[in-house]
């Protein structure tokens, strides 16, 4: 494994993660898979084509520190301006090409980037900040070299989004070092090596794609697997086994959907990862049962990506998380911050100095003290320790909910609804319609019916589509509690009781 660099030295993120490449050039960084073959980059190709775009990206003007708003669809040029932008110092915002023109522009609006790159098709924001297309920036590939901008470790190198219980999107900003903590994944998760071929079935725009399918396989010397944009599920099974794929890495729901499909032989495969959502174990058993191979599965969170896991050589319990990974400080503490007793439930909490926690919510140091209890990172999700120390996760102890392994919150659900004139007041819960299966449910009053077509319509025009809500059930009136709180989890709780699924 190579060398931990010296965390307190000058650093760069994406120095780091195209380090093993620069000594093995001409061994195959990625191979984008589709039905007539594979386009194959090289290292020497993605480390040129990395530092061109840095290049291109400092001779427009910008400045490091800047903010750089990537609006891009599911093609190479998303890892290349990612890692391209923290090679020359600037800060990307990697989105969902998913959003909506609204969504993105109340973005725009409170990140302010200094630059807009846009993908044909993709909604762009209402906001001042030029716009370079998809077809300019692959022309930087070529330019000349720029140095890495290597600076203190902890400063800022990329910002996230993800949805807060106040109904906002939250802008997560990760520093230069948090690379460091994805290393504790190799063993602690994948049982990475430099020989291995990983196939990742998310597309590039994804960031469990873009940290696990491609910076962790960089970092370490190994290949990466991408499926083409536009490859069906169906399609997976044979291409793990053409591309002698020797990890895969998918979201629970991706396993149920290929498990559909007649498995072939995968002499190649090791294992299987899993993350996003909890993998229910009637999933897990059956991909043991259709090719012989254990699915190792990670928790984590936007805040922190993932820090408890099990492994190939440490598999978690059944109904575990695992274990938190080797250098990771994780506790369970109370409503008061005090740790648990042994086997009683608790707050999942990281300490701030692990290295992959997030400096904070950009703009919003209020609501980043409120996260913290003293030194300990609250999560706002519950587990309880078994006596071999493993983690057993009792849920989020908030209204948030999962779409596809996507963090929603209600209140955004919520307000996009009460938008209709003919909506008195909504509120938005994740419900079970299956034992392995829950989809967003908008519950809605108001003075008249309302088509279900309608108020999808209407929902479709301010919501991305995985924060769409599948089912509308009109009601005549909210529960709510006695201080007026809206009472989302009895509306889930009598919904599944009526319907069979407690």
């Amino acid at each position: 494994m190579p060398d931990q660099p010296d965390q307190t030295a000058p650093f760069n993120l994406a120095a780091h993660v195209l380090r093993e490449g620069q000594s093995c050039a001409d061994k195959t960084a990625l191979e984008i898979h589709g039905p007539d073959g594979a386009d194959c980059w090289s290292y020497r190709r993605l480390i040129d084509a990395t530092r061109g775009t840095a290049t291109g990206l400092l001779e427009l003007g910008l400045r490091p520190g800047d903010r750089v708003l990537m609006r891009l669809g599911n093609s190479v040029e998303f890892p290349l301006a990612y890692l391209g932008a923290i090679a020359a110092g600037l800060v990307p915002i990697p989105t969902s090409a998913q959003l909506s023109r609204p969504e993105i522009t109340r973005i725009a609006k409170a990140l302010d980037p200094a630059l807009v790159i846009a993908g044909p098709g993709i909604a762009c924001p209402d906001h001042p900040a030029p716009v370079l297309s998809a077809d300019d920036l692959h022309r930087f590939h070529h330019l000349p070299p720029a140095d890495w901008h290597r600076g203190d470790p902890d400063r800022p190198a990329y910002i996230i989004l993800t949805s807060g219980t106040s109904g906002q999107t939250r802008a997560v900003v990760h520093a230069h070092r948090a690379i460091l903590a994805r290393r504790m994944m190799w063993d602690g998760w994948y049982g990475l090596r430099a020989d291995d071929r990983l196939l990742h079935a998310g597309a590039f725009n994804w960031t469990y794609t873009l940290g696990t399918g491609l910076m962790d396989p960089w970092s370490i010397g190994a290949t990466a697997l991408i499926p083409r944009a536009g490859t069906a599920s169906t399609d997976l099974p044979a291409l793990l086994e053409r591309s002698k794929a020797t990890i895969f890495a998918a979201a629970p729901g991706v396993y149920r959907q290929i498990l559909r499909s007649d498995m072939p032989g995968l002499p190649a495969l090791r294992h299987g990862l899993s993350a996003g959502e909890k993998l229910p174990e009637t999933l897990r058993a059956a991909w043991r049962t259709a090719t012989g191979r254990e699915v190792h599965e990670a928790f984590g969170m936007s805040e922190c990506s993932t820090f408890i896991s099990g492994n190939p050589d440490r598999p978690a319990p059944p109904d575990t998380l695992g274990w938190p990974q080797n250098g990771r400080r994780i506790a369970l503490l109370d409503d008061n911050g005090a740790t648990v007793a042994p086997g009683a439930p608790g707050i999942i909490a990281i300490h701030r100095d692990d290295p992959g926690l997030m400096l904070g919510y950009h703009g919003d140091p209020e609501a980043t003290a409120n996260r913290f209890a003293g030194d300990w990172f609250l999560t706002g999700d519950l587990a309880c320790g078994t006596e071999a120390g493993a983690l057993r996760y009792l849920g989020r102890n908030d209204d948030m909910m999962n779409a596809g392994g996507i963090r929603v919150s209600p209140i955004e659900v919520e307000t996009a609804l009460t938008d209709h004139p003919g909506v008195t007041e909504a509120a938005a819960c994740e419900v079970r319609v299956g034992p392995e299966t829950t989809v967003i449910a908008a519950f809605w009053s108001g003075p008249a019916p309302i088509a279900e077509d309608q108020l999808r319509a209407f929902a479709a025009e301010r919501l991305a589509s995985y924060k769409l809500p599948r089912l509308f059930v009109r009601v005549d009136h909210l529960p709510r509690g006695a201080n007026n709180k809206l009472l989302r989890r009895a509306l889930r709780q009598d919904w599944e009781k009526n319907h069979g699924q407690t």
